[in-house]
């Protein structure tokens, strides 16, 4: 109710003053600082009368000779003696039926209540907190509704807002335009686009996440064709090679079609033999079928001259035409540089046919055989880390530690061999070796050299034949990888044991049994002479 300014509300219009015409009171405002509990502002000392002036609407006027009136008695007051500004009176609230008796700022304020105990008088002015700013009118109260074409009611209230605000002293809010006709079809035709542009694009992404993908009919239209399916490709990479060959009419529905096979998660890599324009079911039933496809497996510890006669037989192509293209090419089949310019090798591929499964079948050339064999190989060492772990393991480099594996591939019996296997090796290579005088002394070594796998070898035969792959003649490590080891026995080569082992026997052909002198190791070779001749 109080603040800078006094009462600052309007009383509502009407013929008559609010009080009946009756002169107001108003008390001489006291000395600053003269303020007491016996007399306070507003109720005590000389009283003005001020007349009531009314338009021909019974509203009230500004006085101009009252504003000056007001102010001169402000001065005499001594509030301020830095001197007063005028201010023009405030509009009242429209909502304050006794805020419409205009008062210059800083005046005397009349007392609008019958007596002088109906409200408690006003603070000193040091005392006074600053009247708020008025709320802003909401933004809807200004705005017509989207369609409204504006007039009538709503454009006297829109002028009575402005008059308001111009009476206060503040600048005219500018009135929103209007909304025509043509601007709400404007409105309207672009929504209208834009619903229209979306519903067509929300149906595209319909067809293409929900909607039937395209599919082929029938079981192929008598075309053949081969496709290779390498390891590790998932199901969207299949069907999208079977729609490149021209199989299947969309990578999609291939994949639905696999999905909704109770087998279609025993889908192998391979080669398989189809035609063209299958249906996605169809296509995905041939391949579960071994019709489809003959994988050639190539098993861990094969060496290179059995490999190279397989993938003849699966080429239909003349016996040995895959070794020729191996000796003749392999540098440019896909080794890795730590596996070229090695001495002495009887074949440089050795080790670099990695045991898995490979799609061969007629039609390939060996060239294109071998290099993915080399390529699955390289791919296998890289992922174990042999280039980094070599050095630590007391070897020349990976080449070394694939021959180590080679090894433990060969005299192992049994996964769980190959850790102690590839301690035994490391024992005897070490210099100052006790027990072997530096030699690995492997059966297998020399069966490598002569291409055979026998187990009854005499020391004499073994100790006499001269040849850097044979380490009972030889010592240290042979030239080269002996066979193509699988990844349990690298593993082995690249973690050994550390107990001491030197010695291993192999008891009944699946199993192997390590000791730590040679003492040891004759007892275990008299138990199994003495078996042999039992039998």
């Amino acid at each position: 109710m109080y603040g800078d300014g006094g009462w600052g509300r309007q009383a509502q219009a009407g013929p008559q003053s609010p009080y009946g015409g009756q002169p107001q009171h108003h008390p001489q405002a006291p000395q600053h600082g003269d303020w007491s509990q016996e007399q306070q502002p507003g109720y005590g000392g000389q009283q003005h009368q001020y007349p009531d002036y009314q338009d021909g609407a019974g509203r009230p006027e500004y006085d101009q000779g009252f504003a000056h009136q007001t102010q001169q008695q402000f001065h005499q007051g001594g509030w301020d003696a830095t001197g007063t500004h005028g201010h023009v009176p405030y509009a009242a609230d429209p909502g304050d039926p006794y805020g419409q008796q205009p008062v210059a700022y800083g005046a005397e304020q009349p007392d609008f209540y019958p007596t002088e105990d109906a409200y408690p008088p006003p603070e000193p002015p040091g005392r006074r907190q600053p009247e708020p700013e008025p709320e802003p009118e909401a933004a809807g109260e200004e705005e017509h509704a989207f369609f409204a074409g504006g007039g009538g009611e709503d454009d006297e209230e829109e002028h009575e807002l402005q008059s308001r605000r111009e009476r206060r002293g503040k600048k005219p809010v500018k009135s929103k335009k209007r909304r025509t006709g043509c601007a709400c079809m404007v409105v309207v035709l672009v929504f209208g686009g834009g619903l229209g542009g979306v519903g067509y694009f929300g149906y595209k992404f319909y067809q293409t996440r929900f909607g039937a993908a395209p599919d082929y009919a029938g079981s192929g239209n008598g075309q053949h064709v081969t496709v290779t399916i390498n390891k590790g490709d998932g199901g969207w990479a299949i069907g999208q090679k079977l729609k490149d060959a021209g199989v299947v009419e969309s990578a999609a529905a291939f994949v639905s079609a696999l999905q909704a096979n109770p087998e279609g998660k025993s889908l192998q890599d391979g080669v398989y033999t189809l035609e063209k324009e299958m249906s996605a079911a169809s296509a995905v039933e041939l391949m579960l079928s071994p019709k489809s496809r003959s994988n050639l497996i190539i098993a861990e510890g094969r060496r290179n001259a059995e490999i190279y006669g397989l993938i003849d037989k699966r080429l239909e192509v003349p016996a040995g035409t895959t070794a020729r293209v191996a000796k003749k090419d392999y540098k440019h089949l896909g080794l890795p540089a730590w596996a070229l310019n090695h001495p002495n090798l009887k074949d440089p591929l050795e080790g670099f046919l990695y045991p898995s499964s490979y799609g061969v079948t007629k039609g390939q050339k060996p060239e294109a055989v071998l290099r993915t064999m080399v390529a699955q190989a390289t791919a296998k060492y890289q992922e174990l880390g042999l280039e980094k772990k070599a050095e630590a393991l007391g070897l020349d480099g990976p080449w070394q530690l694939l021959t180590v594996a080679s090894l433990v591939q060969a005299e192992g019996t049994s996964h769980d061999d190959f850790r102690k296997m590839a301690e035994v090796v490391y024992n005897r290579l070490k210099p100052g070796n006790p027990q072997t005088a530096g030699r690995l002394e492997f059966d297998s070594t020399y069966n490598y050299v002569k291409n055979q796998s026998k187990l009854d070898l005499s020391i004499a035969e073994l100790r006499r034949y001269n040849n850097s792959y044979n380490t009972y003649y030889s010592k240290g490590l042979p030239p080269g990888p002996i066979d193509n080891p699988g990844e349990e026995a690298l593993r082995g080569a690249l973690n050994p044991t550390d107990d001491g082992w030197y010695y291993f026997i192999s008891m009944d052909g699946k199993t192997s049994r390590f000791t730590k002198t040679l003492e040891d190791h004759n007892k275990l070779v008299a138990e199994w002479n003495a078996s042999r001749k039992k039998n």
